[in-house]
């Protein structure tokens, strides 16, 4: 940007088109307004089609993983298309293209993954051989650990479809976000909240990041105004922990840094896809050390893990992590 923005020369906000990803950027631009007394004509809503969006049939670990929702996005950044970008960290790549740097984080909301279904109230409840559809490698992992009794159907939609898909019987239960269903407003499909002892969520649930362009220092200093500081922490020690580990949709990986005071507690699980071995370890340290005990963490579930479980995996034990 070469100024600041006003209704003749807007702040472009790119943003994914899906009802979350709007609301998510609605709230990035009314906090914006609110931190340095701009009109809501000094923004405008970019919404950019993500290959994620367009490709609904398959596995995203079929089809590219991450990626696959913000490549689109970055390159409009890029290309100077738009000035910044809005994305759910959980959906980010461990590694950004050349040029682009996330460092506001904006206050992350409830981390914990929710129970949906029509018929049941929770896990617990569910019968033997119960379907229960999820698209997430990491929730799918996770319930076949703890209950491989059950029967795991895929599952991709936004709030609405996958509601549709349970009252057509594609599955008896799912899980969303609370995040999400919180932001959107529609938190009575809750049945039940899963807390991260039943279930440790993904890497960065719950947090919205705002990417921009390395140097453009008028976004930096809008941008800097609404950054929290506590969620950049956690999420960063939780993001170097994900990174050791080469995190992508094709890895079961979760993982949630909690703050007290200036001190962290960051947890972490690895499993097999179908849930048949879980590997857990913590670290507790000054939250300033988050990233290296991320990393640290990494190192520590990695050499509790059979080579066999490499193997089936596709992580390399021995690569180096990639800079901080």
């Amino acid at each position: 940007m070469d100024a600041h923005p006003s209704p003749e020369r807007p702040l472009r906000i790119g943003t994914r088109g899906s009802p979350l990803a709007l609301a998510q950027a609605h709230e990035t631009r009314d906090r914006l307004m609110a931190a340095h007394g701009l009109p809501e004509a000094a923004f405008e809503i970019h919404v950019i089609k993500t290959t994620g969006d367009r490709v609904l049939d398959r596995p995203l670990r079929e089809i590219g993983g991450k990626g696959l929702f913000t490549r689109e996005i970055e390159d409009a950044l890029l290309d100077r298309s738009i000035d910044i970008a809005v994305h759910s960290m959980k959906d980010m790549p461990v590694l950004q293209p050349d040029g682009l740097v996330i460092d506001c984080y904006l206050p992350r909301e409830d981390v914990r993954d929710a129970f949906v279904s029509r018929r049941f109230g929770s896990i617990a409840e569910l019968p033997a051989g119960t379907a229960v559809g999820s698209s997430s490698l990491r929730r799918r992992a996770q319930l076949a650990h703890r209950r491989p009794d059950l029967q795991l159907v895929e599952f991709r939609g936004n709030v609405q479809t996958r509601m549709r898909k349970l009252d057509d019987g594609v599955a008896a239960a799912t899980f969303l976000a609370m995040a999400g269903l919180t932001r959107l407003g529609l938190l009575e499909v809750v049945k039940s909240e899963i807390s991260p002892e039943e279930m440790l969520p993904a890497v960065a649930q719950g947090a919205i990041g705002v990417e921009r362009r390395k140097g453009d220092e008028i976004a930096a200093g809008l941008l800097a105004a609404i950054a929290d500081q506590p969620t950049a922490l956690r999420v960063e020690s939780e993001r170097a922990y994900l990174r050791r580990l080469d995190g992508s949709c094709q890895t079961p990986i979760a993982g949630l840094a909690l703050l007290d005071g200036d001190q962290l507690w960051l947890r972490g699980e690895i499993l097999l896809p179908d849930g048949s071995l879980s590997i857990t370890g913590e670290r507790r340290g000054l939250a300033a050390d988050g990233p290296a005990m991320g990393l640290e963490l990494a190192e520590e579930l990695l050499s509790k893990a059979p080579q066999s479980f490499f193997e089936l995996i596709g992580i390399d034990p021995g690569r180096s992590s990639p800079p901080l």
